[in-house]
């Protein structure tokens, strides 16, 4: 095997995922934290997408710091079909030789990080939770959580480049930092006919979508609140606060909730300004996904419960009858 020349390789790139005319809010995110690592590592931060009449993306995603935007864009590429997508994405990157490439862990991202990694021999890390640059040697860092969540581990990619990470939604804050970024197009020759798969229909389910990583305020439970018609706690407490409620794996595994309202680290990633966690036992899997609250208020029966090492403000009180109590002093303080 031919040791890979790394020096070539400058700039970390930012996947923009798109649907339907809008940009998916992890691509945002992610050029955020994409401008800091660039920052430790002396180069840019760019974005990068392929579809159809992408253009439009130019000045949003130049609103958050991209320098730089490569796109590719043909009619063929409009809806996603993971080989002609990844043949495009491969094509740019082969080209322009970006460092870091980082991509969303959305169903969209998880299926084309992994195939466009084999495609380049690269390293991917699925599911970061963190992401740093190593001082020494300038690798890039990709942390997250293994064995069920019990454990953290830290992956870098020494000798392949690019270094790949995904990265789940909600993980990292989209901050604003307004630039013009210089649109870079690139031609891609290829036609319907080259490709095997088809759309034949667009269908969409029916399932409850809900992007918790919207709300600053969330309520969530855990199998500390005894069964499903105790949920309506959380929403009362929730709708009073202007939030949404949530809850852990355990009340999901148990069919009481949806996956949609999951928070943890096979759930959604949230960093509300308040989480109130109720009769959640502070497991690492789910500490994962909302550690980086502003303010996080536990309430646990359990005085040693690890949820409250994390928590800013604890009660150890039953969840069922503290719950109905701050909804009632919030509705007089908040409702008038």
């Amino acid at each position: 095997m031919i040791k890979q020349d790394i020096t070539q390789y400058k700039n970390v790139w930012v996947f923009i995922e798109h649907n339907e005319g809008k940009i998916e809010r992890v691509s945002l995110e992610l050029l955020s934290k994409g401008a800091e690592l660039a920052k430790d590592l002396g180069c840019e931060v760019c974005a990068f997408t392929v579809g159809d009449k992408v253009e439009q993306f130019a000045k949003e995603v130049g609103e958050y710091g991209a320098k730089k935007f490569y796109i590719i864009e043909n009619p063929v590429l409009k809806e996603y079909r993971t080989e002609p997508w990844r043949d495009a994405i491969v094509y740019l990157i082969d080209k322009y030789k970006p460092e870091v490439a980082l991509i969303g862990a959305t169903t969209l991202g998880r299926d084309l990080a992994g195939t466009v990694a084999t495609k380049l021999s690269a390293g991917l890390t699925a599911d970061t939770t963190a992401l740093d640059i190593d001082p020494s040697n300038k690798n890039l860092l990709m942390t997250r959580p293994t064995f069920g969540g019990n454990l953290m581990a830290t992956i870098f990619c020494p000798d392949n480049r690019p270094q790949m990470s995904t990265v789940r939604p909600g993980v990292f804050k989209a901050v604003k930092n307004p630039t013009k970024p210089e649109i870079i197009k690139e031609k891609y020759d290829i036609t319907e006919d080259k490709i095997v798969k088809k759309i034949i229909e667009k269908v969409q389910t029916g399932e409850e979508k809900v992007n918790l990583s919207f709300y600053e305020v969330i309520v969530a439970g855990g199998k500390g609140m005894g069964k499903k018609e105790n949920l309506k706690l959380l929403e009362d407490l929730a709708n009073v606060l202007g939030g949404t409620w949530a809850v852990s794996r355990k009340v999901v595994q148990a069919g009481w909730a949806p996956q949609s309202r999951q928070v943890g680290q096979t759930g959604q990633t949230v960093h509300p300004k308040i989480y109130i966690a109720a009769g959640i036992s502070g497991a690492v899997q789910h500490v994962a996904g909302m550690k980086s609250s502003d303010i996080i208020i536990a309430i646990n029966t359990d005085p040693e419960a690890p949820i409250f090492e994390v928590a800013t403000y604890g009660i150890v009180g039953d969840c069922l009858q503290v719950l109905p109590k701050m909804t009632e002093m919030f509705k007089q303080k908040l409702v008038k």
